[in-house]
């Protein structure tokens, strides 16, 4: 792993560095404790220089939400267009997260013994654990921080808790860096399209799972799901497992398709083109919408005569600016297909009624839309 070097005890200490988003390691890192003042904090942050926090946890926790408040305080500059206000929401987003990631903690295998820190270390073995590269033991210094640390302990609680899905009647359960199923209007809708008896169908980008699950749910017999982050591959055969539908579903790793060609291919790919910042982010974030385009015009080859393709996607990059009203139904033809049903759902989450949301404008035009596609 990279090392973070900094200054203390009248000597230059290392430790391994844990970035999630991969950023590179803080050159400057100063001590704070528990008489750091959330203004000096916040100043010496805003300049690059993050604090290695040797005070009570708690304390740590309240002067990140201090941090925090003060970011969040900077008025945002007025805009003409859905388009400005995504380019600098998303700005503010990426500078949000470079000052507030700046408070930093350091784990020994695993274990913070800062006073009131809670058992974090089965939460961070998890995070660490599940990109395809397990680890004998956790490293004897880890420094990441906090707001990485309390994101891995979240995810590892809701983890365990899961996502109720009703189309299953049971839960899902995403691990650290795999998105979570928690809009569930699209899932509505692949539990509600019209299905032709499928013998073997295709989930592309699996994730979880959950949309492989919900076919077999519906009674296709043969489902293989594909990703190519080993983290999604993980997750998606323990929910397999937990659902006990090993017999019915292989998970492959596969950039798009597996070999061969089947009855129906399912797609949600994600939704918006633009830069992922974070490996979360490319569950959301489609650069160039290059998944959706590979998606389109690999289907052709791997459907079977009569075969159907389903693709999940809102129109919320039309809303916004960021694709034309008219690109998809452009790309869906240019890949020799033809739309024979579209079933529209509105969103139910929060985000669409919270009007002080940049995007709420957006937002509260979206619909979900399930394409049924054939070959032209």
């Amino acid at each position: 792993m990279i090392q973070i070097n900094w200054y203390e005890k009248n000597k230059t200490q290392a430790a391994d560095w844990q970035s999630e988003a991969g950023n590179p390691p803080p050159k400057a890192v100063v001590i704070a404790d528990d008489t750091t003042k959330a203004d000096e904090a916040y100043r010496l942050a805003c300049e690059g220089t993050a604090l290695l926090y040797r005070g009570d946890f708690q304390n740590a926790k309240q002067l990140l939400q201090a941090i925090t408040r003060r970011v969040d305080r900077k008025p945002a500059k007025p805009v003409e267009t859905m388009l400005e206000a995504f380019h600098q929401h998303r700005a503010r987003q990426i500078g949000r997260a470079n000052i507030t990631n700046k408070v930093l903690i350091e784990l020994k295998y695993g274990v913070c013994d800062l006073p009131r820190a809670p058992d974090v270390k089965v939460a961070v073995q998890a995070a660490l654990t599940m990109d395809g590269h397990s680890l004998d033991k956790l490293p004897a210094r880890l420094v990441l921080s906090l707001r990485e640390l309390l994101g891995m302990v979240g995810a590892h609680e809701w983890r365990k808790k899961g996502v109720a899905i009703q189309a299953l009647r049971s839960t899902i359960h995403a691990y650290y860096g795999v998105y979570s199923p928690v809009r569930g209007e699209y899932l509505d809708l692949i539990d509600q399209a019209p299905l032709n008896q499928p013998q073997v169908a295709w989930d592309i980008g699996t994730g979880t799972g959950v949309i492989a699950a919900i076919l077999v749910a519906r009674g296709v017999k043969q489902v293989i799901a594909t990703d190519n982050q080993p983290r999604a591959l993980a997750c998606a055969n323990d929910n397999v497992q937990r659902l006990n539908m090993q017999t019915n579903i292989q998970v492959q790793q596969a950039d798009l398709f597996p070999a061969g060609k089947a009855d129906l291919i399912v797609c949600n790919p994600p939704w918006l083109p633009a830069k992922a910042n974070a490996p979360i982010e490319h569950a959301i974030y489609d650069p160039d919408s290059q998944m959706l385009k590979g998606f389109l015009n690999g289907l052709k080859t791997h459907l079977n005569e009569q075969g159907e393709a389903w693709l999940i996607m809102s129109n919320l990059a039309e809303e916004i600016g960021l694709r034309a009203p008219e690109a998809l139904l452009g790309w869906i033809d240019a890949a020799g297909l033809q739309v024979i049903d579209k079933q529209d759902v509105a969103p139910k989450h929060a985000k669409a009624t919270d009007q002080s949301d940049p995007l709420y404008a957006a937002r509260a035009k979206e619909v979900t839309s399930l394409y049924r596609l054939k070959c032209a």
